[in-house]
């Protein structure tokens, strides 16, 4: 399968830089480009995007706003949001995995960890490394205060989870890989998915980034500083 990919950008000429890195790669093709936030909401459903590079300050509708749209149309479920920012840890990167991105990378990446992001997101895992998710979520919600963080919805929802699904939720917010939860738990890694891929069901969950923040502001898991 090839890979359809959407660039959301103000800059026309980073647009430009990334549509020839993007078409150079036989599995991943760029279908559009949009200079704000409501033009990529268009053209995600417009041209069946698999991928959307967003950056997150642009004029109009941002890309923070516009992450939470395609994650809230329905329609767009199979489409994930990949960040692109200069600044890599502050709170506009954590609102944005909240808002259903799934990870951020920064504009002075390599070209090989740009292209090695969109094949990750395509493929539904999350961007960031679990540990690096795990840690700027923990940073932002005790930097705001864990007990206002809490959603309680979030904490009724995981009501729905079994116990296993709750002691591999626990793994995956602590930032450990399905192989590291199976070793953990002494069950197979194909098991593991399945319980992953369950609790992303039943809690409406895009991706693993959206599980570590569920995770986080439900209070299943607590914040920490290191």
């Amino acid at each position: 399968m090839t890979i359809r990919v959407l660039l959301a950008d103000d800059q026309a000429l980073l647009r430009s830089a990334f549509r020839v890195l993007v078409d150079s790669e036989p599995d991943m093709e760029v279908v559009g480009e949009a200079s704000d936030g409501a033009e990529a909401v268009r053209l995600a459903k417009e041209r069946a995007a698999d991928v959307v590079l967003m950056d997150i300050r642009m004029p109009g509708t941002d890309g923070l706003a516009a992450t939470r749209l395609i994650s809230a149309d329905p329609t767009l479920a199979q489409v994930r949001v990949v960040i692109l920012t200069t600044f890599e840890v502050d709170d506009y990167v954590v609102q944005s995995l909240r808002a259903g991105a799934s990870g951020f990378l920064g504009k002075g990446s390599e070209p090989d960890e740009l292209l090695s992001a969109i094949r990750v997101a395509a493929g539904g895992e999350a961007l960031l490394s679990p540990a690096a998710t795990k840690g700027l979520i923990a940073r932002f919600l005790a930097q705001g205060g864990s007990d206002d963080a809490r959603d309680p919805a979030r904490a009724q929802r995981l009501d729905a989870l079994t116990v296993r699904e709750r002691e591999v939720l626990v793994q995956v917010a602590g930032g450990h890989s399905n192989d590291e939860i199976a070793e953990r738990l002494e069950v197979s890694p194909l098991t593991v998915k399945t319980h992953v891929n369950r609790a992303m069901a039943k809690l409406g969950a895009r991706d693993r980034a959206q599980l570590v923040v569920i995770a986080y502001e439900s209070g299943l898991v607590r914040p920490r500083v290191d």
